[in-house]
């Protein structure tokens, strides 16, 4: 054995020992206590201390080595045993109170979980459990930042921390790990999940947990953004908030490349989705074709006698290939593909004969269409996009995050250098805005889960890891538990709920945010390892949802329900943003024990928590 290493380990274990010693003594191991919960009997002169939510550790001998336990203290109780005499009750009924019971004779009971154990080895610090109970009477401490440094030297650079420990001042712990195997790798991917109601904290805590990912140069991360909010941030435009990260900066300093796509820049490549896309516009809805089975077979047709005409799915917002679709649809012949009726083909007939066919091409033809152009300036396909996004042989692999919100589709582009004013043309054509609904974010999203299935799909034959966390915001809209209304979205919701069940061996992992649990689908919740819960879940249809997922950890849920709304604060500075976490996503949850903290709350604990400044935030 190492006559040197066991001497730098005892110098270690002493050293921790000490500063266990000088940590605040706050009880002892009281009785009954079990290898999961401990009782905890509280001394005097921490009675009037808030307790609740605090971590605590103690040291015991098992197995002949000495041993740390830690946990979250996670209820207080009182006792006063002559109060609980009924003739004592009565008399303090009368008077109100004994003075020599009342008071004096309390105690005050506490309970802690157990969430980590570490051993003092010939190897340092290393994972154990709690396989027996200590002593009534060993001393319990308060844990503290110097404690914690000290018993997770080992892990110093794989640690991240994004918060205090709930209600408490040490910071608390955790580690986010990249897919793949060698230094800092978990070796395979996982999934997470933040949930809360609207002002939680969800999306700030997202974009941190993103940060703390984006440390490793051969992880990717794709976010997929209905809203808009992470690209905003990544292109450094400001966002409504308090809690403004300078994300583009960081990511920056980081060395992390970030290509933001707009739903300009990406080019759709399915003649599915031109008939699909097609089909929720006005353009046939203004010619007297509602939704329904005649709609559908009107697109569907065109679509196919442009297919056999050999006009390209690039080629359609040309007018060239519009004049060829309209003379298409004047046909009859085509008519009653989707009209048997002669009245009804007469009633569409009347409605084509009077139809404005430029207002038709400008304003219902050209928005749809565009999305499909490829000589748009940076426009790519999906599967380039991906490919880039994918490809294992950058020094750097990119955030890409792929903004799809209404805002970026509806847009009017206009270009410096075709105005007046820069010696522009004012009669130079002007990009239409596309065509934009939830429908249509909702199949752009399948394409995009489509190629990436398929691109991990062609990793996983040569035997490589994809290595890629994809961040999937406003999930309970696309996974709903209920059965989607048509069978689009429930496509959607069919591919979306495969890529979380097949992708993760192929080294895709997905990071889903939700305001609702109740409301997402529960075989998305069933694939996911790590969650983060925010205050929004104590009632109703959702803390039942909460309930079965912890568990019959009770004390937890107890602990949980005391979150206060982060808006009832008096004051910016005073909000807590507080977050129960569960599963492999620190070093003191080696039992998958929930953990309580409350996010950090200014971007400047952020950035010196994690050494990442110093950074002005935009």
């Amino acid at each position: 054995m190492d006559t040197a290493l066991n001497r730098e380990c005892d110098h270690m274990r002493k050293n921790l020992d000490q500063l266990v010693d000088e940590a605040e003594r706050i009880g002892v191991v009281g009785s009954p206590s079990s290898t999961s919960e401990m009782a905890l009997d509280i001394l005097a002169g921490a009675v009037n201390k808030k307790l609740v939510g605090e971590l605590a550790l103690f040291r015991y001998q098992q197995d002949g080595l000495s041993h740390y336990a830690l946990g979250q203290i996670t209820e207080v109780k009182l006792r006063n045993v002559w109060h609980e005499d009924p003739t004592m009750r009565s008399l303090i009924r009368q008077r109100g109170r004994v003075d020599a019971v009342s008071e004096r004779q309390d105690t005050h009971l506490g309970e802690m979980t157990i969430s980590a154990v570490f051993s003092a080895g010939s190897n340092g610090y290393r994972p154990s459990i709690l396989g027996t109970v200590p002593a009534t009477g060993t001393s319990i401490h308060l844990a503290n930042d110097a404690v914690l440094a000290e018993l997770l030297s080992p892990y110093r650079d794989q640690l991240f921390y994004l918060g205090h420990v709930y209600g408490s001042t040490p910071l608390l712990p955790l580690w986010f790990k990249h897919f793949d195997t060698g230094p800092q790798g978990a070796g395979e991917a996982y999934h997470l999940g933040i949930f809360g109601k609207t002002g939680s904290g969800k999306s700030v805590l997202a974009k941190m947990i993103l940060l703390g990912y984006a440390r490793y140069p051969k992880m990717a991360l794709l976010v997929i953004d209905p809203q808009g909010e992470f690209a905003k941030e990544a292109r450094g435009e400001a966002v409504p908030g308090e809690f403004r990260l300078p994300m583009k900066d960081l990511l920056k300093q980081l060395g992390k490349p970030v290509r933001v796509h707009g739903v300009r820049d990406l080019v759709l490549d399915r003649w599915e989705l031109f008939a699909q896309i097609l089909y929720e516009s006005p353009f046939f809805e203004q010619l007297s074709v509602p939704k329904g089975e005649n709609r559908q077979l009107a697109t569907e047709t065109l679509a196919d006698r442009l297919q056999r005409a050999r006009i390209t799915l690039q080629s359609l917002h040309t007018r060239q290939s519009f004049d060829r679709a309209w003379e298409m649809l004047g046909d009859e012949n085509v008519q009653k593909v989707f009209y048997r009726s002669e009245g009804s083909r007469a009633r569409f007939q009347s409605m084509y004969d009077q139809a404005d066919r430029d207002f038709f091409f400008k304003v219902y033809w050209l928005p749809v269409t565009q999305l499909f152009q490829e000589d748009r300036s940076g426009a790519q396909k999906v599967e380039g996009l991906l490919a880039g996004l994918f490809d294992p042989n950058q020094a750097q692999r990119p955030l890409v995050v792929i903004d799809l919100s209404v805002e970026q589709a509806t847009q009017v582009a206009r270009r410096l250098n075709t105005l007046p004013l820069f010696g522009g043309e004012q009669s130079q054509p002007q990009e239409a805005p596309l065509f934009w609904n939830e429908m249509i974010q909702a199949l752009v999203i399948k394409r995009l889960l489509e190629g990436i299935r398929t691109a991990a799909e062609y990793a996983y034959k040569q035997n490589r890891s994809l290595n890629t966390l994809v961040l999937m915001d406003e999930a309970h809209r696309l996974a709903p538990r209920e059965d989607p209304e048509n069978e689009e979205k429930k496509a959607v919701r069919g591919i979306l709920i495969d890529a979380a069940r097949t992708t993760r061996k192929y080294g895709v992992g997905w990071m889903f945010i939700s305001q609702t649990l109740s409301s997402l689908h529960r075989e998305i919740l069933e694939q996911l390892r790590i969650f983060f819960f925010g205050f929004g879940l104590g009632m109703g249809a959702e803390f039942k949802a909460l309930s079965e997922l912890v568990g019959g950890r009770s004390k937890a849920l107890d602990l949980y329900q005391l979150f206060r709304d982060p808006h009832s604060s008096f004051d910016i500075t005073s909000r807590e943003y507080s977050f129960m976490t569960i599963g492999p996503v620190s070093p003191l949850s080696f039992a998958g024990t929930p953990l309580f903290f409350n996010a950090f709350n200014t971007v400047d604990e952020f950035l010196d928590a994690n050494r990442l400044g110093p950074v002005t935030a935009a």
